[in-house]
């Protein structure tokens, strides 16, 4: 049997409120009679097919004691009472069929709680041998058949006896993986959206004197015009901050977000109050829990549990707040004194104190926000919970990004996937995580975050700066077509400076550029000339490189003019003012202004941010990779393989070669013998044969002379194996293998990460490729265009591809292993790591020699299995 333990899980029901799901326990007894005494008439009819006005005792027994194997039940908790159960029973020992219910409480139903349950009793059954599922439904319960056949099962119904008898395969299946994270994406915007539009906002730590972090924050939401009602509460004063104030928020209706500025030792007091009166979000920017060590970690996750069995979400602790622009909510709930303008760009950032000067950049360099929120520790509310938001919000066209860690960057990939499709997502990702974010998560190394952003579409900055840089160029206005760039300047240098640079950035200069009008060329004739360069189809985005030293105007009428006359031009532009960094800066904005014009002090910096978007851009056109059929997989002869693996934890000598078999990937038969038995071993194999060092670090070392290639007699093993002798010691162990045809070396790698799940990595063989770290990654599971992807990715690719009159190498039978390393790396949760190393590619397949595994006992992944927060 599993570990029940690991099937509890905090929830979001389809109203953004959160609940908590656990297997049942016998002390549930009291609060199940309680709940069935709270079921209407109707409710135990349609559950029990009677009236059933009490539960015996025999039931009550049998209902709250399970053994989680033949028969298991989930409860659901809210604000300390059960409000749902659902459970399977195996229909007789041994069999693969149980029959599954679930009744919920008449106050909550239509909240999506059977869809939760469904999904967390079909993850439960499958890891007990059950593969399919049987109800009875009265017809006139609509609701459940309803939940039944939206669940994205294949459902079979027949009807008899008054009854509709269900049944379905329980194994997940693309419908019901696409219903489960669209149900997600629902629940998680909902209540991300109760924050950022609340109707009302209460403040908790406001003094009465004006002075604090928490008269702060009142004052920003008073500044702001927050549309709706603000209420401070205070334990004594009736004013705070010219305001009404109350010393409980109980009675208070209409209030949804509470800004919490009081010391942590008071933060629970504060929740306890805020549950009372149904506020939904909790904003806590007080600091003293995780960031601080074990002892605030602890008291993060008491308070975490706290606002979850309530229902409510947090944003925090520790925080900078949130914000939004929209003129109809106007709420500025943060430690920054004054937003930048309303546009539409959603601005995410963990970190409080760099939080403010993100957006004094973002004010500055005139980049509109349309809201933002900065999680802090991020107990709760994550850079995801805002991703899923944004991504159906119509008053956001673009997405920026500060992040510092990752708490599930498996969901990030997949739902900034998903996001960047519609809407351009902008990322850096801080290189350095603060110490104190140590006790409460663990983000992936370099390889996992590089695998990430390469595969979501996510345009990957380095610097504050350059998100800016690329910010600007995505908030407002279109992408690039293609790659070639026109450059109009008033300066030769900056022209010729512009085309050293294109090249690297993946850029071109279109035909008939660079266009120098010469220094002494007019405000006016230099607009329209960037006029005349954004109407040429030749042209897919414009540099406009102004010199303004060398002018006779005024350089920020310049600027004006390109600003309002290039408002909805078809084409993208940078414009570089190189004189003088405050040309950087944008001119008073307007609600009703057009986007902030993307200026640069530096030609580099435009032609990097631009060569970044047609990256974005080109990634964007390509089709949506798909999962293709793999012929020659078996799934079911494979999974017990790798839980036999998992109990001896390796796979160095041959034990993973049958499980990769089961994927159809052959690798090449080996032997391993020293000294004296080498001979034999070799004449058994059949000449030619290899021999190879097999102890570490001298393994595949061709180049040390640990290999022996082509050896066709037994007098040349003997011979090679002496050698082998002399310089690797006396009895060395080696690998003996069948001779193959030759091909170019490469590697395919796994690795594990536990945050962020497996990443699958490529590149070229040898020992230069390591030095210089040549892999290029992708986390699973991989589609088809991943893999032709990454088969091109490395910088040595191009030796597969007939460098220098070489033939090229069968890149489709790479793309294929990578498919099927992939497949099976994302269905075998106990393989840890796995290496394919040499891979030797030819013009006609290919063939593994050597394969070496980890395993280790099965541990959930984040992403995967039903909807948990």
């Amino acid at each position: 049997m599993n570990d029940v333990s690991a099937r509890a899980a905090d929830v979001l029901l389809a109203d953004g409120t959160t609940v908590h799901l656990r297997p049942i326990r016998p002390d549930d007894a009291d609060r199940i009679v309680a709940l069935h005494s709270r079921f209407s008439e109707r409710t135990r009819y349609l559950r029990y097919f009677s009236a059933y006005p009490r539960i015996p005792q025999r039931d009550l027994d049998r209902f709250v004691n399970v053994d989680h194997h033949d028969r298991e039940a989930f409860v659901v908790e809210h604000a300390g009472e059960l409000i749902a159960v659902g459970r399977y029973d195996r229909l007789g020992s041994g069999s693969h069929q149980a029959e599954v219910a679930f009744v919920v409480e008449d106050a909550h139903q239509g909240r999506g709680i059977g869809s939760v349950l469904i999904e967390h009793l079909v993850a439960a059954a499958g890891t007990e041998g059950i593969t399919e599922f049987e109800a009875d439904v009265l017809p006139v319960n609509q609701a459940m058949l309803r939940v039944f056949m939206a669940a994205g099962f294949h459902i079979e119904r027949q009807f008899a006896d008054g009854v509709v008898h269900l049944w379905f395969p329980i194994a997940v299946t693309p419908d019901s993986l696409r219903v489960q994270q669209a149900r997600e994406q629902r629940a998680e915007a909902r209540s991300i959206g109760r924050l950022l539009n609340p109707r009302g906002v209460a403040v908790y730590g406001a003094r009465s004197d004006g002075t604090g972090i928490g008269a702060a924050l009142l004052a920003h939401l008073k500044a702001a015009g927050f549309a709706g009602n603000l209420v401070p509460v205070h334990p004594s004063a009736t004013v705070v901050g010219a305001l009404p104030a109350v010393s409980s928020l109980s009675g208070t209706p209409g209030v949804d977000l509470a800004v919490v500025a009081v010391p942590a030792g008071s933060v629970p007091e504060v929740v306890a109050d805020c549950a009372a009166a149904g506020v939904h979000g909790l904003v806590i920017v007080s600091a003293g829990f995780a960031e601080s060590g074990p002892d605030g970690a602890e008291a993060q996750a008491a308070l975490l549990r706290a606002v979850r069995d309530h229902g409510v979400r947090l944003v925090g602790p520790n925080c900078l707040g949130v914000a939004n622009t929209d003129p109809g909510v106007r709420l500025n709930a943060t430690l920054a004194p004054l937003l930048p303008r309303a546009g539409r760009v959603g601005f995410f950032s963990q970190s409080a104190a760099l939080g403010t000067a993100l957006l004094a950049e973002a004010d500055r360099r005139g980049l509109g926000l349309s809201t933002f929120v900065s999680a802090g520790n991020r107990a709760d509310v994550s850079g995801n919970d805002a991703l899923q938001y944004w991504r159906e919000d119509p008053h956001t066209d673009a997405v920026l990004l500060y992040l510092e860690t990752f708490g599930n960057p498996r969901k990030f990939a997949r739902i900034a996937r998903e996001l960047a499709r519609r809407k351009p997502v902008v990322a850096v990702a801080s290189p350095v995580r603060p110490p104190a974010l140590d006790a409460v998560t663990v983000g992936p190394d370099a390889r996992g975050v590089a695998a990430l952003f390469a595969s979501s579409g996510v345009i990957r900055v380095d610097t504050v700066s350059e998100l800016f840089d690329v910010g600007l160029l995505v908030a407002g206005h279109p992408l690039p077509t293609g790659d070639r760039i026109a450059v109009v300047t008033n300066a030769a240098a900056l022209g010729v400076l512009t085309v050293a640079k294109a090249p690297a950035a993946g850029l071109r200069i279109a035909e008939g550029y660079p266009h120098d009008l010469g220094p002494a060329v007019s405000d006016v004739d230099f607009v329209r000339a960037v006029h005349a360069a954004l109407d040429d189809e030749g042209v897919d985005a414009v540099v406009a490189a102004y010199a303004p030293a060398l002018a006779e105007g005024d350089t920020l009428g310049v600027a004006d003019l390109l600003r309002i006359s290039t408002a909805g031009a078809p084409r993208p532009i940078a414009v570089v003012m190189p004189a003088d960094p405050s040309f950087t800066v944008a001119p008073a904005y307007a609600e009703d202004d057009p986007p902030a014009l993307p200026m640069f002090p530096a030609i580099e910096e435009a032609v990097r941010a631009l060569g970044r978007v047609a990256r974005y851009a080109a990634w964007r056109r390509e089709p949506v990779g798909a999962l293709p059929a793999l012929p020659g997989v078996d799934t079911v002869r494979a999974t017990d393989l790798a839980a036999r693996l998992a109990a001896s934890g390796t796979g160095d000598r041959g034990e993973a070669d049958a499980l990769l078999a089961a994927y159809g990937i052959p690798v090449v038969p080996a032997s391993w013998a020293a000294g004296e038995l080498v001979a034999g071993v070799a004449a058994a194999v059949g000449y030619p044969v290899a021999l190879k060092v097999a102890t570490r670090p001298w393994r595949h070392r061709i180049d040390l002379g640990a290999v022996r290639l082509n050896l066709t007699s037994a007098v040349a093993v003997q011979e090679a194996y002496q050698e082998l002798e002399r310089l690797f010691g006396l009895g060395v162990e080696v690998v003996v293998q069948p001779m193959v045809a030759p091909g170019v070396a490469c590697v395919v790698e796994v690795v594990d990460d536990p945050s962020f799940g497996p990443v699958v990595g490529f590149g070229l063989g040898g020992e230069a490729a390591d030095l210089l770290g040549d892999r290029a990654w992708r986390p699973v599971p991989l589609t088809d265009r991943d893999a032709t992807a990454l088969v091109r990715a490395p910088r040595a690719a191009p030796l597969l591809m007939g460098y220098r009159g070489a033939a090229p190498v069968d890149l489709d039978a790479l793309a294929d292993l990578l498919l099927r390393v992939g497949r099976l790396v994302d269905e075998q949760p106990a393989l840890s790591s796995l290496t394919l190393n040499p891979v030797l590619a030819r013009p006609t397949g290919l063939a593994v020699l050597h394969a070496s595994a980890d395993f280790t006992a099965h541990q959930p992944r984040p992403d995967s299995g039903p909807r948990r927060l």
